[in-house]
C-alpha cells in the first residue's frame, strides 16, 4: 500500500477546554488543586465553623442560659430541653460553656501559629541569607531551645508566671517561646536552596539590595513550607493549651477553655460522662479539621507530591 492511500491522522484534540488550563505560579497552581480535593473542603468548612462559634458566640448559643450561671440544683443532669449538652458538677449548661470555651481554645491556637511563623520565619530569613555569623548565632541559640521538652518548658514557664496571672496572653507566650525554632529551621533551609537560584543572581546582577531580594524574591518561593507546617501547628497549639488547662496551669476560672472543663469533669465521669465527652468531642473536631486541612496545604505546595 503506498503513502497516498493511507488514511489521514487526525490531529489531536485537546483533552479539556482551553480555558482549563493549568495556572503556570505556585500558589494559583495550590489554589487549582486544593479547590478540587474533598479533604481542604472538609476541613476547611469544618475550621471555618470553630473560628465563627468562637468570634460570634451569641449567634450558636440559643439555648438561653448564661454559660457564667450555675445551679447546684440541677447538677449532673442528662440532656433535656433546656441544656442540649446536660449540666456540668456544678449545674452549669454544658453547652453553652463547649460554645464560649471554643474562642479561648482557638485564639490560643491562632496567636500562637501567627507568632511562631512571623518570628521563626523572620529570623530564618535572616539565618539563611546572610549566613556566616548571623546563621551560627540564631541557629545556636534555637538549639538550646529544642533542647527544652515543649510541654515541661511550657509548665515550667506558667508555673513561674504563676496561676493568678495565667490567662491567654502567658500561655501563647509560653508555647510560643518554645515553638519559633522549628520555623527558624525550616525558612532556613528554604531560603538556602532559594537563593542560589537564576532568579536571585538575576536579581543581583540588576543591582537590586539585599532587603529587596529577600522580600520580593526570596520570601515568596520560600514561605510555603512555613504556611504548612504553621497550619499543622494550629492544631498542636489547641491541644497544648487544653494539656496546659488539664493540668491547671493554664487558662483559669472563670474563664472558659475546653481542657478546662476536661479538667472539671474528669473526677465525676462515670457519674456524669457528658460535660466531659462534650468539650473533649469538639477539642477532637477541631484538631481533625487543621490536620486534614495542613495535609491538603501540604499536598498542593509540595512538588514533589504532584
Amino acid at each position: 500500500m503506498s503513502n497516498d492511500t493511507l488514511p489521514a491522522t487526525a490531529p489531536a484534540q485537546p483533552t479539556g477546554p482551553a480555558k482549563g488550563k493549568r495556572p503556570a505560579s505556585l500558589w494559583s497552581d495550590a489554589w487549582y488543586d486544593l479547590r478540587r480535593n474533598p479533604v481542604f473542603i472538609i476541613g476547611a468548612a469544618m475550621i471555618t465553623l470553630f473560628i465563627a462559634v468562637s468570634a460570634f458566640p451569641g449567634l450558636f448559643d440559643t439555648v438561653g442560659v448564661d454559660s457564667s450561671t450555675c445551679d447546684l440544683a440541677v447538677a449532673r443532669k442528662g440532656i433535656s430541653p433546656q441544656h442540649w449538652f446536660g449540666t456540668d458538677n456544678l449545674g452549669c449548661d454544658v453547652y453553652s460553656r463547649v460554645i464560649h470555651g471554643a474562642r479561648v481554645s482557638i485564639i490560643v491556637g491562632i496567636v500562637s501559629a501567627a507568632v511562631t511563623g512571623v518570628v521563626g520565619g523572620a529570623l530564618g530569613l535572616l539565618a539563611g541569607f546572610y549566613g556566616r555569623w548571623v546563621d551560627v548565632l540564631l541557629s545556636r541559640v534555637a538549639e538550646i531551645f529544642f533542647a527544652i521538652p515543649s510541654i515541661l518548658g511550657a509548665l515550667l514557664i506558667l508555673a513561674v508566671i504563676g496561676r493568678d496571672n495565667a490567662g491567654i496572653t502567658s500561655v501563647v507566650f509560653a508555647l510560643a517561646l518554645l515553638a519559633w525554632p522549628m520555623i527558624l529551621r525550616i525558612m532556613r533551609a528554604a531560603v538556602i536552596t532559594a537563593k542560589h537560584q537564576d532568579y536571585v543572581m538575576a536579581a543581583r546582577a540588576l543591582g537590586a539590595g539585599p532587603g529587596r531580594i529577600m522580600l520580593r524574591h526570596i520570601l515568596p518561593n520560600a514561605v510555603a513550607p512555613v504556611i504548612v507546617v504553621s497550619t499543622i501547628n494550629l492544631g498542636a497549639f489547641i491541644a497544648a493549651e487544653a494539656a496546659l488547662s488539664f493540668l491547671g496551669v493554664g487558662i483559669q476560672s472563670p474563664q472558659i477553655s475546653w481542657g478546662l472543663m476536661i479538667a472539671d469533669a474528669r473526677n465525676r465521669f462515670v457519674e456524669a460522662p457528658l460535660p466531659l465527652l462534650f468539650p473533649a468531642l469538639f477539642l477532637s473536631l477541631t484538631i481533625l479539621s487543621v490536620v486534614m486541612l495542613g495535609d491538603a496545604v501540604r499536598d498542593a505546595l509540595d512538588p514533589k507530591l504532584r
